[in-house]
């Protein structure tokens, strides 16, 4: 069975942040990950990850302004000094949490879009030189229009077709079986043809985005072929818990590793 990691930003949300970690690991989690720790003292995030003894699985570069509906900045022309000054940003969040994968959101842009394109391969491309150094992966996720629209990365093979032409052995896939599911159907197919791209994998039910159950994907024979496939780093449960999260970690019980 992987070992599975929980995302704080969508899980443990009855705690306060700093208290998740704590929360995840009393629930059982070896690891978490979230969207992003920069509300919050690069130290503070460290000692809660250290106290609460797991891992961090990954977070994601700075996004721009969140709030008013930004998504990244990798994909925008003019927005390059900005998206560099953010993996300076990220860097001290990166020496204290030991985390070796950080996600670039690429922003709302038309895939299309030459400009848009050139912009996106120079990000990708400073990114990853950037966070070679620090022996850290780069990792890009395509996400569904549905819960993004206009958002450029929106398709598994383009991901994956960013991912070869970089020729940088730290830029890997992000994939999230919910947004494979809406986007593509067959999960496990784009699976087996994709995975040796594949850095960091999540999971959510497709109806709803809560915890896994029979309404699909098949989480059940898809976590037998990450086994099969040899897959060794962590599943992140990004997804949103239906009624609490203690509540609903039915699903975790049965599939997590034993101690």
């Amino acid at each position: 069975m992987p070992r599975f990691a929980a995302n704080l930003s969508m899980m443990f949300t009855e705690w306060d942040f700093l208290d998740r970690f704590k929360a995840a690991s009393d629930a059982g989690f070896e690891a978490v990950e979230f969207l992003f720790p920069y509300e919050h003292a690069p130290e503070k995030v460290g000692l809660a990850l250290a106290g609460a003894g797991v891992e961090q699985a990954l977070f994601n570069l700075p996004p721009g302004d969140w709030a008013k509906g930004e998504r990244g900045m990798a994909a925008i022309p003019g927005r390059e000094e900005e998206f560099r000054a953010g993996i300076e940003t990220a860097l001290p969040y990166v020496h204290e949490t030991g985390v070796k994968r950080l996600h670039m959101m690429a922003g709302h842009a038309d895939p299309q879009d030459p400009a848009a394109q050139k912009a996106y391969r120079a990000a990708l491309a400073y990114a990853a030189d950037k966070l070679a150094e620090h022996d850290i992966d780069l990792l890009l996720e395509p996400i569904n229009g549905k819960d993004m629209p206009g958002y450029f990365l929106n398709d598994f093979d383009q991901a994956a077709a960013y991912v070869r032409e970089s020729e940088r052995q730290n830029v890997r896939l992000q994939f999230d079986m919910y947004h494979c599911e809406l986007i593509h159907g067959d999960v496990s197919g784009k699976l087996k043809a994709l995975y040796p791209l594949v850095g960091h994998v999540q999971i959510a039910r497709a109806n709803g985005r809560h915890e896994p159950d029979a309404s699909g994907p098949d989480y059940p024979r898809l976590f037998d072929e990450l086994d099969g496939l040899g897959y060794e780093g962590f599943v992140g449960c990004e997804y949103r818990p239906a009624a609490g999260t203690l509540e609903g970690l039915g699903w975790f019980s049965d599939f997590r590793k034993p101690a």
